[in-house]
């Protein structure tokens, strides 16, 4: 249930961040530790605008886990 809802999420309307969050969630989640798992639900939680800067590399999330999900996320290929 809990997947869904973020797929869910991940579902932003801006292709870009379609298509990064979207591919992290299929190549990536199931293998997060649940502290990465709830940085990446407060992730979520953000405005697309912030969103996207973060996943380009132009601002670095002040929060460490968040940040460290925004790596994990700008790693993954998309596919």
């Amino acid at each position: 249930m809990e997947k869904a809802r973020l797929y869910w999420q991940c579902r932003r309307g801006m292709r870009e961040l379609d298509l990064l969050l979207e591919s992290f969630m299929t190549h990536r989640y199931e293998s997060l530790s649940e502290e990465a798992r709830s940085a990446f639900g407060k992730l979520l939680t953000y405005p697309d605008h912030l969103l996207l800067e973060y996943l380009m590399g132009r601002l670095t999330p002040s929060d460490k886990d968040v940040a460290h999900v925004v790596a994990e996320i700008r790693n993954t290929p998309a596919h």
